[in-house]
C-alpha cells in the first residue's frame, strides 16, 4: 500500500506490516497520512481497525490501484507531499486468508486478483490462453527454467478436465517438472505461482506507473522509499532511478537495498528474508 506523507518525517525501515499507523505516529500531530489499498476487502479491513483505533484524523484511505496515483492525489487535494512509500507486492493477508489461489500450499479456487473487480482470473489463464504465451510468462515473469514442459502439462491436463484448484495446479507443476528440481529449496510451483499473480494483476505494470507517478507528485526535496520483494520488481526500481538520475535529479538517501536483519526481523518474520528497501531524494 502505498503512503503519501505531507511532514518531515524520520524514514526508516518497519518490520512486520503496519506500515501506515507506524508513519501516523511518526508524523504527528500536524502530519497527514493518505494510504492507497487496490483490494477492497484490505481495504474494508484498513478502515476497520482505524476506527477501532480511533486515529481518523490525518489519516486517509483510498480504495484504488496505486497506479493512478497522480490522479487520486489530485482528487484528494494532497499537496506538498514530502514524502511516498511503496510496499509493492502480495502480502501475507493474500497467501494465508484471502481464499484466492495465490498459495500452491492450499486448496483454494484459482483466482488470483488483488481487486475483484478484474476480470482476469489465474482459471482463466491457464484454462484459455495457448501452450507459447503461457511459457513465455513463466519464463519471464516467474524466471522458470522448465516454463515450457510446465505449460505443457497444463494444456495437456486441460484437455481432460478444467483446472479450477491452487492444489490441482500445483500438482500439475510438480508432476512437470524433473525429479531433482522438486528437491530443491523452493517448491517447483512457486515461479510458475508468481508468473500468474503477475499477469492478472498486472503486477509491474503498476510498479513502473507508480514510480513514475509517486516521484512526480514529491515536493521538492521529497523521499521516495520502495520495498520489494522479488528481483523483478527491483530491477524495475534500479532502472527508474537510473533513468531519473540525471534528467530529473535524484539523491540517494540509502547506499543500495536495505536488507533485513535477521535476528531482528526474518527470524521472526521468515516472510521478510527477500525484501528490499530503496530511499531516493527528489533533487530541490
Amino acid at each position: 500500500m502505498p503512503l503519501l506523507v505531507t511532514a518531515d518525517m524520520p524514514w526508516h525501515y518497519i518490520s512486520h506490516g503496519g506500515h501506515a499507523l507506524a508513519l501516523w505516529c511518526s508524523v504527528q500531530p500536524t502530519g497527514k497520512i493518505l494510504g492507497i489499498e487496490w483490494d477492497s476487502d484490505l481495504f474494508t479491513r484498513m478502515e476497520r481497525r482505524i476506527q477501532n483505533l480511533g486515529i481518523r484524523e490525518n489519516l486517509l484511505l483510498v480504495n484504488d490501484s496505486y497506479a493512478n496515483l497522480e490522479q487520486i492525489v489530485s482528487d484528494q487535494q494532497f499537496t506538498e507531499i514530502k514524502g511516498v512509500l511503496f510496499d509493492v507486492g502480495l502480502s501475507s493477508w493474500h497467501l494465508d486468508e484471502s481464499g484466492r489461489g495465490f498459495s500452491f500450499r492450499k486448496d483454494e479456487g484459482l483466482d488470483m486478483r488483488y481487486q475483484i473487480t478484474n476480470p482476469l482470473t489465474a482459471k482463466e489463464i491457464v484454462n484459455n490462453w495457448e501452450i507459447a504465451k503461457l511459457a513465455k510468462i513463466i519464463s519471464e515473469w516467474g524466471e522458470e527454467k522448465h516454463s515450457l514442459p510446465i505449460a505443457q502439462a497444463i494444456a495437456d491436463e486441460r484437455e481432460k478436465k478444467p483446472i479450477e484448484t491452487s492444489r490441482q495446479l500445483a500438482e500439475i507443476i510438480y508432476a512437470a517438472v524433473p525429479s531433482w528440481y522438486t528437491q530443491q529449496r523452493i517448491h517447483p510451483a512457486t515461479k510458475t505461482f508468481q508468473a500468474l499473480r503477475i499477469a492478472v494483476n498486472d503486477e509491474l505494470g503498476n510498479v513502473e506507473q507508480g514510480l513514475e507517478a509517486g516521484f512526480k507528485v514529491l515536493a521538492p526535496g521529497g523521499k521516495l522509499a520502495i520495498i520489494t520483494f522479488q528481483g523483478l520488481e527491483d530491477k524495475l526500481v534500479k532502472d527508474f532511478i537510473k533513468r531519473h538520475g540525471k534528467g530529473e535529479g535524484i539523491e540517494m538517501v540509502t547506499s543500495g537495498a536495505v536488507k533485513p536483519d535477521f535476528n531482528k526481523e526474518i527470524k521472526f518474520n521468515p516472510r521478510a528474508r527477500s525484501a528490499k528497501l530503496r530511499v531516493i531524494k527528489k533533487s530541490l
